[in-house]
């Protein structure tokens, strides 16, 4: 048997030339107890922690393989939740960096994020139509909403009820009771998608923006506090039962009185609508933390600012509206009238929302968050479309409020797509170009350290001496760099359409260029002496042309300089001698045309990557086609050999990398990582380092590792992930009483809540494997009348030498918040009578009381038809009922005496500092204002 062929691993090193991708929302966070200073920025599968006062990146939140797609930050500015486009969601600790909570339970991309007051619960809404409420601190799902016909764009916890409020892109906003979990009301009065909503006014108006140019304005009255205020009036029943929609707010025009019988805990009312500049989709609408200040944009690049006036104000405004309409008046009356006149001042919804000022940006917007500082300043962050993130602070206060730009965080990215790579002769540098800049990067540090501006770029490469650079642009020139002083040295006119390609010579001294004009240029290296100058400077002139019939799309020398192969459009791929230009071979057989090709080291082989998805490996003596490899599932956009090697790497637009083995024709491994399509990678002159660029903006470093990469292994793998996926996208387990597709629960099935079900089973074998053992050790002691040794299972020795029925209880304390009532959906249920008898032993004794009635009571809502029926579990049941009352009762008695306890403390404190806590301050004040309005609607009712 033959030697295995051995290959080395390449892993991802860094991603860089990324400031923020387009997919997730920006938002403000606090650091080191500082406000409005830095921003969290979503970076494809990481998070960036920006400092906008330095412009410097100060942490990375590590994520996955998912790309982000919405943050939300904890009010108290601790920890940062990050939903991805799985459905899954993260919340990271910003002290730390860690992400510890997980939370699995949607099954598309997150779409909206938003915690309650307190922090302890936090609210995601999904392209799956579902809304999900979590537990933070107890990290587990509460309950599942389920209502929506399409993707929930925002939802909103209020403040001082227990009530959500969501929207859709089904054009439905749906209200929410969180005690009964259930949609009280719905309200149908827009015609599009409802993109945002916010609650203002303390909670007594809700403002959303929809598919067109007006944001509607609801007030929200709520009948509790009616009815504390004001006996209810009589009103005619119109007879339909709870749960049907509230269809306030026609877009006819027409008074709402919405008195519907569902208005059980709130009534909503159409107050009117702002009209917005855009003409487009609202898409992104927020408010301030002090619900002041309102703000929305559409697909453009201008932010419309709007000012929500308090009650004085309101009153003031009419004041002098009323003023100056009485005036009016008096002119417009005869002179013999000295009666007062009647005049009608009507409060309309810009009298209470005011427009500010716009703020416009540099380029289109993506998201933006606000922030009010102490000293009544309004600061605005953006992320823009073309890779940037700008700031802006304004004082709405001031009469003619301007706009100031106070930031901008724009080194180590380009604006747009990057569109060619290349490495520097001593693996140092990295050159990317894109439509208006090329950029040098330092390998080792990843810092830019030189930008020059330039046309549309499509190819380049490092001049012999990494002093100079050329770039081959869309509009046919030759651009000539210098890096130390970062000017162009010269532009020429090469060809007439694009120039798509070059290729250095490998005798260094010059290149060779192929463009659009159906022609293939070669250049040589000179230097030249400017009339103003003594010193001599690069420049490159023309020696050959090679006129073709197709338009060509790749050139390429082979090692030794003899042969020059040319793609063309007409999908095949011409072999000329370089010497006389004369015609060699023609290499046949893809299907679309050939887009990036290269030759190895030794001349012997040169492969083709086609739009046709295939890559085609032909020997370069007799031009005959060794293997055709279907390489990717997309276009293959750039392919590279590895020096000194017959390995190669292709990049296509299915978001890949691959390496091949070009002897054995064997796919080795695949880089993933990229979340959009891929346009070109370079390969460093040693073969340690391969750097690509996508359409997600980013560019990835990756780094060969000294790992041996064995081919059955790696197939292994790939096996178990496609295994993994599969897992994910099975058929939720049902649970008795319900249909195929409804989950009530907030989990879902995934390969970690299987492995945890595994491990139960396992512990629970184990129980019953070692109580047989125990047993036939006493009745094998008693017969030899004396004691015999018991052997010690090793798994319980490597846990501390503990008892088996401990080790299931280890088992269940060892596995997430998040995954156990999805673990115990999977478990079947023979496991569950021995799971019923232990848990009735643990919880005797006391020990993880809150853990164990948890599983105890989600294991009888599941399996409730099985136990009942089963007579052998009726005194397993008796004992737990018994048990779990009285340790429960125990439980709730040590928390009362702790709450106890913390009020006595609480108010010592208050004692010695003479002041109310804030919260209590508040509500006691409210509750003031509350009992004084009652008093004045009495006595004017008495009156």
């Amino acid at each position: 048997m033959g030697l295995t062929k051995q290959y080395l691993r390449y892993v991802p090193s860094a991603v860089f030339g990324l400031i923020g991708s387009q997919k997730g929302n920006i938002v403000f966070v606090t650091l080191r107890g500082e406000k409005g200073r830095y921003v969290a920025v979503p970076a494809c599968e990481h998070v960036f922690i920006w400092d906008l006062r330095k412009g410097e990146k100060i942490l990375i939140l590590q994520g996955l393989k998912q790309e982000v797609t919405c943050l939300c930050p904890s009010p108290d500015g601790l920890h940062l939740a990050v939903g991805y486009e799985d459905g899954s969601i993260r919340i990271f600790s910003l002290l730390s960096g860690e992400g510890n909570v997980t939370f699995n339970g949607h099954k598309a991309a997150i779409t909206s994020l938003k915690y309650d007051q307190l922090g302890g619960r936090l609210a995601s809404g999904s392209k799956d139509t579902d809304t999900i409420v979590w537990d933070v601190i107890n990290e587990s799902g509460l309950y599942r909403l389920q209502g929506h016909k399409d993707a929930v764009t925002q939802a909103l916890f209020l403040r001082e009820k227990n009530l959500l409020v969501t929207s859709g892109k089904d054009t439905m906003v749906k209200w929410w009771d969180l005690d009964t979990q259930h949609c009280f009301k719905t309200m149908v009065g827009h015609r599009t998608e409802v993109w945002g909503l916010v609650l203002v006014s303390e909670e007594k108006r809700l403002i959303t923006g929809s598919a067109d140019s007006e944001l509607r304005a609801w007030d929200i009255a709520y009948l509790q506090e009616m009815e504390d205020l004001e006996e209810p009036e009589p009103k005619k029943s119109r007879g339909s039962s709870p749960g049907t929609q509230d269809t306030s707010g026609p877009e006819d025009g027409t008074p709402e009185t919405d008195e519907t019988p569902e208005d059980r805990i709130l009534r909503c009312r159409k107050a009117g609508s702002i009209m917005r500049e855009g003409r487009d989709r609202v898409v992104n609408l927020a408010v301030d933390k002090t619900g002041r200040i309102l703000a929305c944009h559409g697909t453009d690049s201008v932010l419309e600012v709007f000012c929500i006036l308090s009650k004085a104000e309101v009153q003031k405004k009419m004041d002098k509206k009323m003023k100056k309409a009485r005036k009016k008046a008096k002119l417009t009356s005869s002179k013999g009238e000295e009666e007062d006149l009647e005049v009608n001042v009507k409060m309309t919804l810009q009298d209470e929302i005011q427009r500010v000022t716009n703020i416009k940006t540099s380029a289109k917007i993506k998201s933006f968050d606000l922030i009010h500082s102490p000293q009544g300043e309004l600061k605005a962050v953006f992320l823009l479309q073309n890779n940037l993130v700008e700031s802006y602070s304004l004082s709405p206060s001031a009469p003619a409020p301007q706009p100031v730009r106070t930031s901008r965080i724009t080194l180590g990215a380009h604006r747009s797509d990057v569109r060619t790579l290349s490495f520097s002769s001593d693996n140092i540098a990295i050159l990317s170009a894109a439509a208006d800049s090329v950029k040098i990067w330092n390998r080792a540090t990843l810092q830019c350290i030189r930008t020059m501006t330039c046309e549309y770029a499509l190819c380049s490469f490092f001049v012999p001496g990494d002093r100079q650079v050329v770039i081959g642009t869309k509009t046919g020139k030759l651009q000539l760099y210098d890096l130390a002083s970062g000017t162009l040295l010269q532009t020429i006119d090469a060809h007439d359409g694009a120039l798509w390609s070059l290729s250095l010579s490998p005798d260094q001294r010059g290149f060779v260029t192929g463009g659009a004009d159906k022609s293939v240029k070669f250049w040589d290296f000179e230097l030249v002496k400017d009339e103003n100058s003594t010193q001599k400077r690069l420049s490159v002139k023309q020696t050959r042309t090679l006129q073709l019939d197709e338009d060509v799309l790749c050139v390429s020398y082979s090692p030794n300089q003899k042969l020059l192969a040319v793609s063309l459009l007409d999908c095949t791929v011409k072999i000329f001698y370089v010497d006389t230009l004369k015609f060699f071979l023609s290499l046949y057989g893809h299907k679309l045309p050939v887009i990036c090709m290269d030759i190895s080291h030794d001349g012997a082989l040169i492969a083709t990557g086609s739009a046709d998805r295939n890559v085609k490996i032909w020997g370069l003596d007799f031009g005959d086609c060794h293997k055709s490899l279907f390489a990717h599932d997309d276009s293959v956009m750039c392919l590279r050999f590895v020096p000194r090697s017959h390995l190669f790497f292709t990049a296509g637009k299915d978001r890949k990398i691959k390496q091949w083995d070009a002897d054995k024709f064997e796919h080795i491994q695949t880089l993933e990582g990229h979340h959009q399509e891929i346009w070109c990678l370079a390969v460093s002159p040693s073969g340690d380092y391969v750097v690509s660029s996508s359409h997600d903006r980013s560019l990835r470093l990756w780094e060969r590792t000294r790992e041996l990469l064995i081919l059955e292994e790696e197939r292994e793998m790939q096996r178990e992930a496609e295994y993994e996926e599969s897992v994910a996208k099975e058929d939720q387990p049902v649970v008795p009483g319900e249909t195929q597709g409804d989950n009530y629960f907030t989990g879902k099935k995934t390969i970690e809540t299987v492995k945890a079900a595994e491990r139960i089973m396992e512990a629970v074998e184990l129980y019953r494997e070692e109580t047989a053992k125990m047993k036939e050790h006493k009745a094998i002691c008693k017969a030899a009348g004396k004691e015999v040794p018991l052997p010690i299972n090793p798994i319980l020795m490597a846990y501390g030498n503990i008892s088996p029925s401990a080790y299931v209880l280890e088992i269940f304390k060892g596995i997430k918040s998040s995954e156990l009532e999805e673990s115990l959906l999977v478990l079947p249920f023979s496991y569950v009578p021995d799971v019923l008898t232990l848990f009735n032993e643990f919880i005797q004794l006391g020990s993880n009381i809150e853990l164990l009635c948890r599983c105890l009571f989600f294991l009888l809502r599941i399996h409730f038809g099985q136990i009942t029926s089963n007579q052998m579990l009726v005194p397993v049941i008796e004992k737990l009922k018994e048990t779990t009352i009285s340790k429960v009762s125990q439980v709730r008695d040590v928390i009362g005496f702790n709450m106890a306890g913390l009020e006595y403390l609480k108010r010592e404190c208050e004692a010695k500092s003479e002041v109310m806590f804030f919260a209590d301050a508040t509500s006691h004040l409210e509750e003031k204002k509350r009992k004084r309005k009652k008093r004045e609607k009495l006595i004017l009712t008495y009156t």
